[in-house]
């Protein structure tokens, strides 16, 4: 079978990671990506990251290696000949350059659909290309703490805390590449291209969106909770065996639903434990959790992660191991 997008071109101009991120995902769908970067030393993130000279980094080549790539220097006329002569053969063009780059280089959509109509635009920018803010710059750490993930990330009294997971980057090129394959489908009828628009701090606001929603009820803004839920017993990490910095699982099986909370109990002490009606009173249970935990905790200690996800994930329970590179 064919993949979805065999048949597209994308023209590329993008760079680092929010970028280069949806381009990735096209090609990974079938579509021809032709990178574009400029003759010195190309897109920065080849040399990012690595101290071998020469060699492309292992950051780079995690999200380029799908595609193909040309020089060009876009500040020269014979250089923007040949980008010109790469989107009249296109269908798509993608950016995430800083802001105004793209009308300083005589790129604007105007002078690109001026020699192909049906050229789809796609731009990636920090905070939009209009608005207060169009003009600054961007990067994931900047678009974390701006969408409002920071804000809920960490543990009460703490600074807020840059998440792992590069949401601000990575999660700009899905909702860009959905952007794309929408314009493709709505050209089919219309015949013609659009620009596709995403700001990497709204693309962060729509991962949060549930994190923030009871703002909606309560008009105060959510408190960092680390990694517990609401303070119920049974929803956070636990330690493992043998104490490594990531022997931990994650539980998600609090009181308020009993058909996870009494199975996570019969796991760790039988019917008997379970068959307590203490265990089956949520109320409770959230009144004493922090002696539960400390039971789940002893529990949980006595056994690798993987025995845990193991144990738990038979008996229903929601459960997942800390897992890292190396596992």
């Amino acid at each position: 079978m064919s993949k979805a997008l065999e048949g597209i071109r994308i023209v590329d101009l993008t760079q680092f990671e929010a970028g280069t991120s949806c381009t990735e995902i096209l090609a990974w769908l079938g579509a021809d990506v032709i990178k574009v970067e400029e003759p010195t030393k190309g897109d920065p993130g080849r040399y990012g990251n690595t101290d071998i000279q020469g060699v492309d980094s292992g950051y780079f080549i995690n999200l380029n290696a799908n595609k193909r790539s040309i020089t060009l220097d876009l500040k020269q006329q014979r250089g923007k000949e040949v980008f010109f002569e790469l989107v009249k053969q296109g269908d798509v063009v993608a950016e995430n350059l800083a802001p105004g780059t793209l009308e300083r280089l005589g790129l604007s959509y105007d002078a690109l659909s001026a020699v192909n109509p049906k050229i789809v635009l796609a731009r990636v920018k920090g905070f939009g290309t209009y608005g207060p803010y169009a003009k600054y710059k961007s990067f994931d750490m900047i678009a974390q703490a701006a969408g409002g993930s920071m804000a809920v990330t960490g543990w009460p009294g703490d600074p807020p805390t840059h998440p792992g997971s590069t949401i601000g980057d990575t999660g700009t090129g899905i909702h860009a590449a959905l952007g794309i394959m929408a314009a493709l489908w709505q050209r089919q009828s219309t015949g013609k291209g659009q620009v596709v628009e995403v700001a990497m701090q709204d693309a962060v606001v729509n991962f949060t969106r549930v994190a923030m929603c009871n703002f909606n009820e309560t008009h105060k803004a959510r408190p960092r909770s680390g990694n517990s839920v609401s303070g119920m017993p049974g929803t956070r990490t636990y330690r493992c065996k043998p104490g490594g910095p990531d022997d931990y699982v994650y539980l998600a099986a609090g009181p308020r639903r009993p058909n996870l909370w009494l199975p996570l109990i019969r796991a760790i002490g039988g019917d008997e434990l379970a068959g307590d009606p203490r265990y089956s009173d949520s109320d409770w249970c959230v009144e004493n959790a922090a002696t539960l935990d400390e039971m789940i905790e002893t529990w949980t200690m006595e056994r690798t992660k993987y025995e845990v996800f193991h144990i738990l994930g038979e008996a229903g329970v929601p459960c997942g191991p800390t897992l890292n590179a190396e596992d």
